[in-house]
């Protein structure tokens, strides 16, 4: 990697953390620069406007994200073991040891992106929440192939179901604090598991 890769990697890395704290909108060249202690001219060298900075933070996060969560619950056996490595990374990725300091990228983002209108930042941020629910569907589908889950199962409304669950266990831990979040998700994950199982 070369010392510009570096440093590149490096601040994409802070814009991630903070990004999880602050959302898109707040994050400026400036704000970065000072966080990375690099002249604005320096960052700007790197990303050329703030949509290319917001553009390359969303793919920065989307590998850390598959780095992080997916490849290695795709590591795991095919079926209800995979799945359950994929929630439960998902679970620590939102608050735990994988987390941001703000938790779930996607779910901070996506609040501030859900009605704002069509362009490059908003496709690109939709493309990588699309692909990890679609994973979670995929994820599914083996299982259903492996004999573990109904074959009359429908793996986008298992998506959708975790999905519900996740994002209440992001507002409960995160927002009401409430120190039963993960024991309930991972009961209602358990609930879905076996409605699903032939």
């Amino acid at each position: 990697m070369s010392k510009g890769e570096a440093t590149r990697a490096a601040v994409l890395d802070i814009a991630a953390r903070q990004v999880s704290l602050i959302g898109l909108s707040g994050l400026t060249i400036g704000l970065l620069a000072d966080q990375a202690k690099l002249s604005k001219s320096g960052l700007f060298a790197h990303f050329r406007s703030k949509e290319q900075l917001q553009l390359a933070v969303i793919d920065w996060t989307a590998e850390l994200f598959a780095e992080r969560v997916v490849r290695p619950a795709l590591k795991a056996p095919r079926g209800e073991e995979r799945l359950r490595v994929l929630f439960d990374r998902k679970l620590r990725w939102d608050h735990g040891d994988l987390a941001l300091p703000g938790g779930c990228f996607f779910y901070s983002v996506s609040a501030e992106l859900d009605d704002a209108p069509a362009g490059p930042v908003r496709d690109r941020f939709l493309q990588a929440y699309q692909d990890y629910v679609e994973t979670i569907a995929t994820v599914f589908r083996t299982g259903i192939s492996e004999g573990q889950f109904r074959p009359d199962a429908d793996p986008e409304q298992y998506a959708f179901d975790i999905q519900g669950v996740l994002m209440s266990f992001h507002h409960a831990s995160r927002l009401l604090g409430d120190e039963h979040a993960e024991q309930r998700a991972r009961a209602a994950f358990e609930s879905l598991v076996r409605a699903a199982r032939v």
